[in-house]
């Protein structure tokens, strides 16, 4: 008898149905008149895709207060079991103790300020500003001069 396939690991083949599932989403925002005014919002939504999937979901795909508790300690800034409970409640409006994929984009790309929101904001930011780059520095573009 032929040895049968090896199956890669469950994780690769979750990870690679969760990302599926989140691409389908952003469909649905991409389509969504009331975002399309928003020049970047195919990027947007990519980099939302990654961070979403950067927390280390539950086994339904969302990110709960685990999740939430490992992301911030990740990023130094742990929180309190209260304050996770509140970051959480702040994003779904209290329907919910788990993050879904909508409720974080909704979050990301509307105007009211989470603290999970400024916290992933942040985070983009202090990795922009120390940008792993090797080799010769940046030419500096004439605006950046005095």
């Amino acid at each position: 008898a032929m040895a049968a396939p090896r199956r890669p690991s469950g994780g690769g083949m979750r990870r690679a149905r969760q990302e599926g599932r989140l691409e389908e989403i952003n469909k649905e925002f991409l389509c969504d008149p009331k975002f399309s005014d928003d020049k970047d919002l195919e990027e947007k939504l990519a980099v939302f895709k990654e961070k979403y999937m950067e927390f280390d979901l539950n086994n339904q795909g969302e990110i709960d207060l685990m999740s939430v508790k490992r992301m911030m300690e990740k990023l130094g800034a742990p929180k309190t079991h209260l304050e996770l409970k509140k970051m959480i409640s702040e994003v779904t409006g209290g329907v919910s103790d788990t993050i879904s994929y909508q409720d974080f984009v909704n979050m990301m790309l509307g105007k009211r300020s989470a603290v999970l929101k400024l916290v992933m904001m942040f985070e983009g930011k202090a990795n922009e500003s120390n940008p792993k780059r090797s080799g010769p520095p940046p030419e500096r573009d004439i605006a950046s001069l005095p």
